[in-house]
C-alpha cells in the first residue's frame, strides 16, 4: 500500500488566515505610493496569482488595481491641500504622469484640481435651506447637479458643514429658481410616493459608486440588509465595506441608504439620526402599502 508523505499535502488556508492576507494586500497597497503588479503582491502575502485576484474582489468588491486607484485619488486629495503645487500634488499621491491624473480628476473631485486645491475657488455651488417634518434641510447643486443634501435640527450647521466642505467656493443661497428642488425634495419626504428623480453630482470612489447604485435601485417602501447589499453587488464578503459606503453618503433621501437594515431587522447608525431613518421607513412603508 502506497502512502502518501504528509509533506507532500497542499496545506489548505483557513478563511481566516485568507482574509488577514488580503487585509495585509491592502495595507500593502494603501501605503505603497506605486501601484504594485498584482502578481508580485500575490507573492508577498503567499497566495497563487488566480486565487488572490478572486478572493481580493470578493472581500472588497473590487479588483486590487482598482483598490489602488481608490486610495491613489483619497492620497491626492490630501496632496492637492498640502503639496506646493498641483504637479507636487499628482507625483506625491504615486501618479506616474499627469495626463493620467487628469483623464479622470474631474470625476472623483468633482471640479478641476486647482478648484479644489483652493477649496472650491471660482466653484459656484447653489445652495438652499428649507424646513419639512423632520427639521431642517438643505440642497446644494454644483453645475453638474445635487452635491449635498443634508438633515439635522439647525439650519446654520448644515451652512457650516458645506463651508467646511468648500471653504473657497462661491456659495449662492436664496435662489427661487433653486427654490423648487427643495420643495421637490421636501415633497418627497412628506408624501413618497415614486423615485426622487434629480440630476445627481455623484463623488466617491468606484466602490462607493456601485453602492450607491445598488441603494437607489431599491424599491421604495422596501428594505435590504448590509449583508444582502453586500451580495447584491456581487461581493458578499463585503459586507463592511458595503456599511461605509452607505456612511460615506452625502445625499440624504437621494440615495436612499435608510433603506438598508441589520440583518435581524433593527436600525443601525444614519448620518442623519436613526429616528429621521425609521420615519423615513415609516412613511414609505404607509405609502406603498396604500398603493398596492
Amino acid at each position: 500500500m502506497n502512502r502518501v508523505n504528509p509533506l507532500n499535502k497542499r496545506k489548505k488556508i483557513s478563511r481566516e488566515k485568507l482574509t488577514d492576507r488580503i487585509l495585509t494586500a491592502c495595507k500593502l497597497l494603501e501605503n505603497d505610493e506605486e501601484i504594485i503588479n498584482f502578481k508580485e503582491l500575490a507573492q508577498a502575502v503567499g497566495v497563487s496569482p488566480y486565487h488572490f485576484h478572486r478572493l481580493f474582489k470578493e472581500a472588497t468588491g473590487l479588483t486590487p488595481k482598482s483598490y489602488a486607484k481608490a486610495h491613489q485619488a483619497s492620497r491626492v486629495r490630501k496632496e492637492l491641500i498640502s503639496a506646493e503645487t498641483v504637479t507636487h500634488a499628482i507625483y506625491n499621491a504615486g501618479y506616474s504622469s499627469s495626463s493620467r491624473f487628469y483623464e479622470t480628476a474631474e470625476q472623483f473631485l468633482g471640479m478641476n484640481p486647482k478648484a479644489y486645491r483652493a477649496g472650491g475657488l471660482n466653484v459656484t455651488i447653489h445652495f438652499a435651506i428649507g424646513q419639512c417634518s423632520l427639521g431642517a434641510i438643505l440642497v446644494a447643486m454644483s453645475q453638474k447637479g445635487i452635491c449635498a443634501i443634508s438633515l439635522g435640527d439647525d439650519a446654520q450647521q448644515l451652512i457650516c458643514e458645506l463651508q467646511d466642505q468648500f471653504p473657497n467656493a462661491n456659495l449662492v443661497g436664496d435662489d427661487k429658481q433653486f427654490a423648487q428642488l427643495i420643495a421637490q425634495v421636501v415633497g418627497f419626504i412628506e408624501s413618497p410616493h415614486q423615485p426622487l428623480d434629480l440630476p445627481l453630482d455623484i463623488q466617491g470612489t468606484l466602490f462607493q459608486q456601485r453602492v450607491w447604485q445598488a441603494l437607489r435601485a431599491i424599491p421604495l417602501g422596501s428594505t435590504l440588509s448590509y449583508t444582502e447589499l453586500a451580495k447584491q453587488i456581487g461581493c458578499p464578503s463585503a459586507t463592511r465595506a458595503a456599511a461605509s459606503a452607505c456612511a460615506a453618503n452625502k445625499l440624504a433621501i437621494a440615495i436612499p441608504c435608510h433603506r438598508v437594515i441589520r440583518q435581524d431587522g433593527s436600525l443601525s447608525g444614519y448620518r442623519w439620526g436613526v429616528e429621521r431613518k425609521q420615519e423615513l421607513l415609516r412613511r414609505e412603508r404607509k405609502n406603498s402599502d396604500k398603493n398596492e
